[in-house]
């Protein structure tokens, strides 16, 4: 069907997006003169609808459980991975919104601490849904790898035997080789100037001089600062460009809400632990606390997390390398690893709770940030000072990272030249050949199985 009448070459590229003619005529109809602003009318049209038909609302929780299982079994390859499957399925396949506005959805989320694939899947969810929607996405993307690390931590134990051994100290090479593509992806992208590579190599020195449990937090905010003094460069902190917004049903109340929460949950439960005590509310503290505090990615997540579980006696070290190496073969956000720790942690009597109360408790913070920030986002991103802020943060991110790559990860698992060898191979075919995560970590569990490491 052709587009009829004055309006068909305006209507052209639309059209070529899928929308039909008599859609599209419906636009012009309004004044919408561009098939992006008649896709967030639609999308804007679709929410009000959702929101007063309980039916329709049903429905589309399903559908958004339905979709996000279906990513949360085959999204492999790390939260920027995670971000271009959620583009291929949310944008150009089911148009539940434009690449404007999942742009903004993006930027939002790394601005944030917390796994930004998963609150940008909240987002969707949330935006397609509702409140529900929300969760059904959050437990749809996350629940697959969950039970898979949550079957390794079963399984680990009876991985005896030379062959067994084997396959556990591959799977801590396997750690090697993806942190080191980590630090060298991120200090590519993050820290670009000499400014920015010398707050990283400052937050390095901290940590490696720095043996207080609240280093990270303290790098973290040294980052900010000397973020705010040194980079508020007109090229740094220029306003960004404004994509067209997308409305969420969230009052600034709520967002309020959402913050307070947050604040008092990461100053409460601390202090909470010292009168009551116990293990699991130090899980939950522990965990919430590393949720609230992983700027850049999954894998900073990992110093954060040897200091809540291995540093307290809760998970050994080779415990904690060999979860870590299973995680990288298994879909889904890399947050789920706190299943495993969880499961470990609450000891044999509660492994479940354990691991229940983990993973609740790494996820919550990012996805109350989220909620809190969506009011006010469009705001706050044009402002100069929380741009420079933000690039200190993520300058010092990589030096967390780096400090990581030594102790524990490095040390723990390269014991010789053969070992080195195994994981330089396994990170020449990350970095330069862009081999599957996958197929890396069954290489290196089959070096490890077979003596070769």
């Amino acid at each position: 069907m052709s587009c009829p009448g004055t309006a068909a070459n305006a209507c052209e590229p639309a059209c070529r997006q899928g929308f039909t003619p008599t859609s599209l005529h419906k636009g012009y109809a309004y004044g919408i003169s561009s098939s992006a602003e008649y896709a967030l009318v639609t999308l804007k049209s679709n929410i009000e609808t959702v929101a007063g038909d309980p039916a329709a609302r049903t429905r589309h929780v399903w559908e958004v459980l339905r979709v996000f299982i279906t990513l949360g079994l085959t999204s492999f390859g790390g939260p920027v991975a995670h971000i271009g499957y959620f583009r291929r399925e949310f944008v150009e396949r089911r148009r539940w919104l434009d690449d404007a506005a999942f742009g903004d959805l993006v930027g939002l989320c790394q601005f944030l601490p917390g796994p930004a694939s998963s609150q940008v899947g909240f987002s969707i969810g949330l935006l397609r849904a509702g409140w529900l929607g929300g969760l059904a996405a959050l437990c749809g993307f996350t629940l697959p790898s969950v039970l898979l690390l949550l079957a390794f931590a079963i399984v680990a134990p009876h991985l005896g035997g030379p062959i067994g051994n084997g396959v556990l100290h591959g799977l801590k090479l396997v750690a090697v080789a993806v942190v080191a593509q980590a630090v060298w992806d991120m200090a590519r992208r993050l820290c670009p100037d000499t400014r920015r590579a010398g707050i990283a190599l400052a937050a390095l020195v901290v940590l490696a001089l720095t043996t207080t449990v609240y280093a990270q937090l303290m790098v973290i905010g040294l980052g900010a600062l000397l973020g705010l003094w040194l980079l508020r460069s007109r090229e740094l902190t220029a306003p960004l460009p404004l994509p067209a917004t997308i409305e969420f049903r969230i009052s600034r109340a709520s967002g309020a809400g959402a913050l307070l929460l947050f604040c008092a949950l990461l100053a409460g439960l601390p202090a909470l632990q010292q009168f009551v005590g116990g293990r699991m509310l130090a899980i939950f503290d522990g965990f919430y606390r590393s949720g609230a505090l992983v700027f850049g990615g999954g894998h900073v997540v990992l110093p954060l997390l040897q200091a809540q579980t291995v540093t307290t006696g809760w998970v050994s070290p080779n415990d904690f390398l060999a979860g870590y190496g299973a995680a990288q073969a298994v879909p889904g956000p890399l947050f789920t690893f706190a299943a495993y720790l969880g499961w470990l942690s609450g000891g044999p009597a509660h492994s479940v709770l354990g691991a229940t109360l983990a993973t609740m408790a790494i996820f919550l913070p990012g996805l109350l940030l989220v909620v809190a920030a969506l009011p006010h986002w469009q705001a706050l991103r044009q402002r100069a000072s929380t741009a420079a802020m933000l690039a200190g943060v993520n300058a010092a991110v990589v030096g967390i990272l780096a400090s990581a790559l030594y102790s524990p990860v490095w040390t723990s698992a390269v014991h010789g030249a053969a070992d080195f060898a195994v994981a330089a191979v396994a990170f020449a075919l990350l970095v330069r050949w862009k081999a599957p995560p996958l197929a890396v970590v069954a290489m290196c569990a089959l070096a490890g199985a077979t003596g070769l490491a």
